[in-house]
């Protein structure tokens, strides 16, 4: 580490963590800029919700659909892009699979979740105005069944989604970090036309952990303060 970059005191390291939150929080903050080219790191995790919705999809594939496996996609990746609250999102995709859901192919919807094929397929038709008798609590069942299975196959997606961008995308801010801290080490370097090895991994070491030092910073410094405050007490 080059001499007279850090004197010890504590002040100092309270600098150091200010000066690294500040980094990660700027990086951050381009990731979050990066969305507006094509969604950006919003795209993160989607798939994992498409995978889960894509069976049932096929089930309701039907020629006379006039809002099809493609729109049901667009709508629910639009939703994902643009941060709608998972609750919700999990709502409209339970709602447009229902939509799909037909007396005709109820039964491939039933075999996806394990539903009383012939029970559910009579519900259907009573909803769709079909000459049926009352369906009965067994079409009822079969019903909560189906939506009780989707809703947890929809929200285990989900969550495995959110999970899949959350860490993606600090993945991406630490990445740009590192690549900031680095170029700033080497602009203030001894030599800026060659990096050189003593500013670089401490450079390195700073933008690894800006990112996650970010939200915290503000309790570390003050714990630092109160603990340095304590201490003088103490020798005192």
């Amino acid at each position: 580490m080059p001499d007279g970059l850090f004197d010890g005191s504590l002040q100092n390291i309270i600098n150091l963590i200010g000066a690294a939150a500040g980094l990660g929080t700027a990086s951050m903050g381009l990731v979050d800029a990066s969305k507006a080219v094509a969604g950006g790191p919003s795209r993160f995790g989607f798939g994992f919700i498409a995978k889960a919705i894509k069976p049932f999809l096929d089930a309701g594939t039907s020629d006379r659909m006039i809002f099809g496996n493609l729109d049901v996609i667009r709508t629910l990746q639009a939703n994902w892009i643009n941060g709608v609250a998972i609750g919700e999102q999990k709502a409209r995709a339970r709602s447009l699979i229902h939509l799909l859901m037909t007396p005709e192919n109820a039964a491939k919807f039933a075999a996806l979740t394990g539903t009383d094929q012939d029970a559910l397929t009579a519900l259907m038709a009573q909803d769709k105005g079909a000459r049926t008798a009352d369906p009965g609590p067994a079409a009822i069942q079969a019903l909560g069944h189906f939506d009780a299975v989707l809703s947890a196959i929809l929200d285990e997606a989900f969550q495995r989604a959110d999970q899949r961008y959350r860490n993606a995308s600090k993945a991406c801010a630490m990445g740009v970090s590192v690549g900031l801290s680095l170029l700033v080490a080497n602009l203030i370097g001894a030599e800026p036309q060659s990096l050189q090895w003593s500013w670089s991994w401490p450079a390195f070491l700073i933008g690894l952990c800006a990112t996650p030092l970010a939200p915290v910073a503000k309790d570390l410094t003050s714990s630092l303060q109160a603990a340095s405050g304590a201490l003088k007490i103490i020798k005192r």
